[in-house]
């Protein structure tokens, strides 16, 4: 008898990464109905995983290395048949070979070499103009192939409880329009001004009769202070730091969200919710919300009128302010489209 798949898919951080796992776990549980399917993340990002119903089990990197005996000795107790590495590291190629899954599977793209190959039993190489040409869930399915499991749907879903839907709505208010607004990025330089957010948030509510609510974490607290200082309207907050679980069931109860281009901004769609996002000069396919719907605000590129030439590199997305290209009256209107759209 053929035994039963044990299937484990690592990938460590970041939140919008273990998001976009969701249509590799899709593939996974269609095809096998019975498999036992489990995700290796970073604890930060565990609690995401608790909305994907086509995960069974999350394990989290120990953050010690004391901790490592007894974690291998756990991966080594689920008895995995398949691993499918999306990160290659050299501690999630010990971690494949450790764990005694006869088929360990390990991606990887562009001028990355794989690290410590000999330890994985199949590689699947990207070139880097495909890599940069298409969804990076696109090259998560990759990782299918060799376990023979084939493409059958690119969806990716998050299933918030009921009851926190139900209790953020009567937090936003049941009219159905509402604007959820999280103004964060990991990165400083892709964060569109305060006065601008503050601007757009008062034109929403005053010109559009929507309420707009702010939410962030707890590195946005300074800048979500400044958007409400700089607003002339009332503003609801999200006050404190958000679980995961529950930011995914407000986002799916005000149904609208203005972001940046951010883990924030996947769990958004992957609740259904419609998304605007504010992109940079960073890949506008590479990591673009999953489903239809969206909006993208893409400035211009190759760059034409640059914010900040003595300080923007262009080279590097991380590292430039073309975002604030991005006017108050562009915004309004993507997002007034948005919410139309959900009326």
């Amino acid at each position: 008898m053929e035994k039963t798949p044990r299937v484990l898919v690592i990938r460590r951080r970041y939140l919008g990464d273990v998001v976009l796992l969701g249509s590799l776990f899709r593939n996974l549980r269609l095809h096998w109905p019975g498999a036992h399917l489990a995700a290796l993340v970073e604890s930060a990002w565990s609690p995401i995983l608790s909305l994907n119903p086509d995960v069974d089990q999350v394990l989290e990197l120990p953050k010690g290395l004391a901790a490592w005996p007894e974690f291998v000795s756990r991966v080594r107790a689920e008895r995995f048949t398949h691993v499918l590495d999306i990160d290659n590291t050299e501690k999630t190629a010990l971690v494949s070979r450790l764990s005694g899954a006869p088929l360990r599977v390990v991606l990887h793209h562009g001028a990355h070499p794989v690290k410590l190959r000999a330890l994985y039993s199949d590689i699947v190489y990207e070139t880097a103009e495909v890599h940069e040409a298409q969804p990076i869930s696109e090259y998560y399915m990759k990782a299918l192939g060799p376990a023979g499991v084939p493409v059958s749907t690119r969806q990716v879903r998050l299933v918030p409880g009921e009851a926190d839907v139900a209790e953020w709505r009567r937090f936003v208010g049941a009219s159905g329009r509402t604007l959820l607004v999280h103004p964060g990025s990991r990165s400083a330089w892709r964060i569109w001004p305060s006065d601008r957010f503050a601007a757009l948030c008062d034109r929403v509510q005053d010109e559009l009769g929507a309420q707009v609510v702010l939410a962030g974490g707890p590195s946005e607290g300074g800048l979500i202070s400044a958007i409400r200082s700089k607003a002339k309207t009332h503003l609801l907050v999200v006050e404190g730091q958000t679980p995961l679980p529950k930011f995914a069931a407000l986002a799916a109860a005000c149904r609208v969200m203005l972001c940046h281009d951010s883990g924030p901004m996947h769990v958004a769609a992957a609740v259904g919710a419609r998304v605007v996002a504010l992109y940079g000069s960073q890949n506008p396919m590479l990591f673009r919300p999953h489903g239809e719907g969206h909006t993208q605000l893409v400035p211009p590129s190759p760059c034409a009128a640059c914010v900040a030439p003595e300080k923007c590199v262009p080279a590097d997305s991380y590292h430039n302010f073309c975002v604030r290209l991005h006017t108050v009256d562009t915004v309004f209107d993507a997002v007034r489209a948005a919410l139309k759209g959900v009326a």
